[in-house]
């Protein structure tokens, strides 16, 4: 089994080169972001993956955790690992200062993120939700439990979870029924949720739950729903912990995988009724839930990316190491090591380049973030607001259904025993199952692309997007390489696609919202196909400068990447924009009882 080793050249690259980090590092309150300081945080990261989160990672995965009398223990190694997390700073890095944090940019926080991902999955989702309600309550919540709760849960001292649906409800949020009723200063909040991740667990002394809940008076649907701050342990006013709340973890689920974090059912108010602290203003608890949820959409998608490295670097690993069959066309010798055959070639070169423009993706997002939250013009910050919120659905949707395919061919260079749980390789496809339904589904992140991205602005974020690639084709043109000019018109093939299907959908999507959103899922693999090609081909034009340098085969390397992507990945972006301009019709043409 391959572990894992941070691919920190490939992030610096794709940080330094696509996303932008010396623009990044001008803005007002990151000027201490130098190069110097994030290649030494990345060093560190990289370290604290590799020999701390990786060697658990599958003790995590054949334990699982146990729950029993409402207490869950964690897999062996956990609870061990999450203390020299705690200790060594990590889960403060990208939190305010304010608070404790180290309040660096969201692109270097992205970078480490990835590695905790990549190297443990599982654990890497109680540092997600903690974040997430971080978030929610520095953004949303009152100055007396901002002091209460922020500064522990920024040290990861106390961890923090998002509880937002019930087994009636689904995706549905307008369907919740957990009941938050006022006694004095607080509310007694009594309900069950389900699928918290990490809900209950031993590593932290206390959990901090972010609830949505109705008040007696609400009004129906999602204009009704409040969110409250429910603490398993309460807190003094000397921060101390104080008595337990009334809430308990019913059970956790028996899942296809990431065994080593805890999902649970979680029972508020069976007694007395949990005490609750609202967040926000009453009846605003779904906005105040979108700053979490948000921040947590972009990190599945870096979910996406980080697994899917994962399970390339072992593929490769096993390819280099297998040794089967001559080489074809070889009428002599003996058998060769896989790699050196065509076809796992092709499965390698397919994982890696779609694994770097996914990369290059979720760090150019990560940058148009820090913009929106730090330059000093206004009209800045909202222009690159739009493009943040445009790319995350699709940074969310799209990283993580290809990370369903890039597991499964890393199983398939594996071969026969790919299938086999003790080569690891199957895990990592289990694992990356969850990505595509967690924060919403695919078809929910699309809908919200084609909806809230794209029609309510008349596509204005999307020409914006559209005039930068334009500004590559021609670069790419007056480069006069041949490899470039591949490159350039796979990738006007594919802009042409994108323009064309976001022009069918401006014109339909008010008249004919079904058809619209038949076509959704196809339309946000094309955008993230298609401004993934851009992307690599940023990487090729910076590449072909390079190629006389030290560094000459690195370079090459990502050339010939783009090249591959440009050959075998953009080309989808015309089967993507067929569905969406004139398949509408057999999506929904039959009947019901047809099915």
């Amino acid at each position: 089994m391959t572990t894992y080793v941070a691919p920190t050249r490939d992030m610096l690259f794709a940080m330094n080169e696509l996303a932008g980090l010396a623009a990044i590092a001008a803005l007002p309150g990151n000027e201490e972001a130098t190069p110097d300081l994030v290649e030494a945080i990345l060093e560190e990261a990289a370290k604290f993956a590799t020999e701390v989160l990786a060697p658990i990672n599958a003790q995590g995965d054949r334990q699982g955790c146990t729950c029993k009398d409402g207490a869950v223990t964690t897999a062996d190694g956990f609870q061990a690992a999450y203390g020299k997390f705690v200790e060594s700073g990590w889960n403060a890095m990208p939190a305010s200062p304010e608070f404790g944090g180290q309040g660096l940019p969201s692109l270097i926080s992205t970078a480490v993120l990835e590695m905790w991902k990549a190297s443990n999955m599982a654990f890497s989702l109680c540092q997600m939700l903690t974040l997430g309600a971080v978030a929610a309550l520095e953004n949303h919540g009152s100055d007396r439990d901002k002091q209460r709760y922020l500064p522990k849960m920024v040290s990861g001292e106390w961890t923090g979870t998002m509880n937002l649906t019930e087994s009636q409800a689904g995706s549905d949020l307008s369907a919740v029924r957990t009941k938050a009723e006022p006694e004095g200063d607080h509310y007694r909040i009594t309900g069950t949720k389900i699928f918290i991740t990490w809900g209950e667990h031993d590593m932290a002394e206390n959990i901090i739950h972010m609830v949505l809940a109705r008040l007696p008076d609400a009004p129906e649907g999602t204009k009704g729903i409040s969110l409250f701050v429910v603490p398993k342990f309460l807190v003094n006013a000397d921060g101390s912990l104080g008595r337990r709340n009334d809430l308990v973890c019913a059970s956790i689920e028996h899942k296809m995988g990431i065994h080593g974090s805890p999902t649970a059912v979680m029972a508020f108010g069976e007694n007395e009724g949990a005490i609750g602290y609202l967040v926000g203003e009453a009846n605003r608890g779904l906005a105040c839930m979108f700053t979490m949820m948000n921040h947590a959409r972009l990190n599945v998608g870096l979910e996406g990316v980080a697994i899917s490295e994962r399970a390339y670097q072992q593929a490769l690993g096993f390819a280099r190491e297998r040794v089967q069959s001559r080489p074809i066309g070889a009428t002599s010798g003996g058998p060769v090591a896989i790699i050196r055959h065509p076809d796992v070639r092709r499965m390698l070169m397919n994982m890696k380049a779609r694994i770097e423009a996914m990369r290059a993706l979720a760090y150019f997002t990560a940058a148009q973030m820090d913009t929106a939250h730090s330059h000093p013009d206004a009209s800045e910050r909202a222009k690159h607001q739009a493009m943040t919120d445009l790319l995350t659905p699709v940074v969310k949707g799209w990283c993580t259904e290809n990370a369903l395919d890039i597991t499964s061919t890393g199983i398939q260079v594996h071969g026969g025993v790919g299938f086999i749980e003790e080569t690891g390789a199957c895990q990592h496809m289990r694992d990356a199952r969850i990505t595509t339904i967690y924060e919403g589904t695919t078809g929910i992140q699309a809908n919200d692309l084609i909806g809230r991205k794209v029609a309510r602005d008349q596509g204005a974020a999307v020409k914006l997007l559209l005039a930068e690639m334009n500004d590559t084709l021609a670069a790419l043109e007056a480069a006069g390489d041949n490899e470039l000019k591949v490159i350039a018109g796979s990738l006007l093939g594919g802009t042409l696609a994108l323009e064309k299907s976001t022009d069918w959908l401006l014109a339909t999507y008010d008249q004919d919202p079904a058809s619209a959103a038949a076509g959704a899922v196809p339309y946000l693999k094309l955008f993230g196909t298609v401004t993934g090609g851009w992307l690599m081909a940023r990487a090729a034009l910076v590449a072909m400068k390079m190629l006389e340098s030290p560094d000459a085969d690195f370079y090459r390397a990502k050339k010939i990447t783009a090249r591959f992507y440009a050959e075998h990945v953009l080309p989808e972006a015309q089967v993507y924009r067929e569905a969406i301009v004139s398949g509408a019709g057999s999506v929904l043409a039959l009947d019901e009882t047809m099915f």
